[in-house]
């Protein structure tokens, strides 16, 4: 595996990890509306991350596209078996489309705050669950690549 799909997967985990710390706020409520300290707090992190971090925020997205290109490189090699190289460009590419179409716009829009706290309780629902589902896929996908690498390497040096 590619070190620089291992750092590329790695940042991303941890990027997903500290939205995650503001995002379970949104868990043990069962009623329609978020408390709005709840939904203030979500909202300020997002705000931050999103908006009032420039360029900083547009870190996140270059190295979802560097771990693209990376995976990218990783097949064009053979570093990897085809399957594996593949399936993780296809994982991830699709959970890239889903955070730059869905995840990010519905955060700067929580942002904001200029919705209804109803609105504003979906989106932070809605936050939560893409962020939880990208944590896992791309847990996924490190364990993945991590554990085809040592296969892939051991065979390889058997048969050199």
């Amino acid at each position: 595996m590619s070190r620089f799909v291992a750092a590329g997967l790695s940042f991303l985990l941890a990027v997903l990890w500290f939205d995650l710390m503001f995002d379970v706020q949104t868990r043990g409520h069962t009623g329609e509306l978020l408390p709005a300290e709840v939904l203030a707090s979500i909202s300020a992190y997002y705000r931050r991350v999103t908006t009032e971090a420039y360029p900083m925020n547009m870190l996140v997205s270059f190295v979802m596209l560097l771990t693209l290109l990376a995976i990218g490189a990783e097949i064009y090699e053979g570093k990897t078996r085809w399957w594996v190289g593949w399936g993780t460009l296809a994982m991830l590419a699709v959970g890239v489309s889903l955070s730059l179409t869905r995840t990010v716009p519905n955060a700067v829009r929580l942002g904001a705050a200029t919705d209804s706290l109803a609105v504003q309780s979906e989106l932070a629902r809605a936050i939560y669950r893409d962020h939880v589902f990208a944590f896992a896929r791309s847990l996924a996908l490190l364990a993945l690549q991590l554990s085809a690498a040592s296969r892939f390497l051991g065979r390889k040096s058997r048969v050199d």
